[in-house]
């Protein structure tokens, strides 16, 4: 994985710019403890033997070094040093022994929106202490057999019921296709549900999945999405939008056609192309909605006082 100059100094800037500590509830010597052995790396004060002791007089007993001293100082090169170096120092920044989840997950944000340039993300990938563990991976697709990226979004208040489908479908799309399809159309109907009470929207228990979809579009204002600079590429944006619309109530046929509802009383023809069609049209409306809420996540929590 390649992190660029631009996405570092950007990731460094923000926190220049605002008062975020990167070394969260720990110290700074314990936390760069995690990275270096700072007894082996030489002190700069005649005075003392290692950076240990520089860090502890400098920065802990008294304040006389600069907030930035991590990124500009050559014995720890943390800007220009290797893309594992940056990367380490990245994910310890929103790990469980420093930070809480609610803050580490506007940080996330915060570096997700500047990762994306170089097609890289944090996603949650295990847990410590209850709380998500991110690692840096790069970005793409969720199709294929198991999408877990649905399931590890730290956005969402619940991801337990996902992974329950995900298992589902795992365990199904080879073997039967049927339960896949519908287990596919349960996954986003919990998608949804999960964004709608993360958005604090009512909806009545009769609601069926496109009429939750319809709901989850006008939470997130989906139909004001445009193209800055482009009527044309706006209105062509807005033709894509109204097409899922049609997939999501597609897919609710499908299940209610192939899949297992309704108390079917012949065998489904559902095959495995089938399923992963439905699976595929279900990951790229999830992707979609999922980046939304991410980015309007990122806009209104970018930049806050952590």
């Amino acid at each position: 994985m390649k992190i660029t100059d631009s996405t570092r100094r950007k990731i460094i800037d923000s926190y220049q710019l605002e008062p975020m500590a990167w070394s969260g509830q720990l110290s700074e010597s314990e936390f760069l403890s995690r990275i270096f052995n700072l007894n082996e790396v030489r002190s700069t004060d005649n005075r003392f033997k290692t950076a240990y002791q520089d860090i502890q007089q400098h920065r802990e007993r008294n304040d006389d070094w600069g907030d930035d001293y991590l990124f500009t100082d050559p014995r720890f090169n943390i800007q220009w040093g290797t893309d594992e170096l940056f990367i380490q120092f990245l994910e310890l920044t929103v790990h469980p022994l420093v930070r809480g989840a609610e803050q580490s997950s506007k940080i996330v944000g915060i570096y997700n929106k500047i990762l994306r340039n170089d097609g890289l993300h944090l996603v949650a990938d295990g847990e410590a202490k209850g709380q998500p563990v991110y690692k840096v991976k790069v970005r793409g697709s969720f199709h294929g057999d198991v999408p877990e990226v649905i399931a590890r979004q730290p956005l969402l208040t619940d991801s337990g019921v996902l992974h329950e489908h995900l298992g589902r479908i795992k365990k199904s799309i080879g073997k039967d296709p049927a339960s896949a399809i519908a287990s596919s159309k349960e996954l986003l109907e919990s998608l949804f549900k999960l964004i709608l009470d993360q958005e604090g929207v009512q909806y009545p228990a009769k609601d069926d999945v496109p009429d939750l979809y319809k709901k989850v579009g006008e939470a997130l204002k989906i139909n004001a999405e445009s193209v800055k600079g482009s009527g044309k590429a706006s209105q062509t944006i807005q033709k894509i939008f109204r097409t899922l619309t049609t997939t999501v109530q597609a897919i609710a046929e499908l299940r209610n056609e192939i899949g297992t509802g309704h108390g079917r009383t012949t065998a489904s023809i559902a095959t495995e192309a089938h399923a992963r069609l439905a699976l595929n049209s279900t990951v790229t409306i999830a992707e979609f909605l999922l980046d939304t809420l991410a980015r309007r996540k990122t806009e209104t929590s970018a930049y806050e006082l952590i």
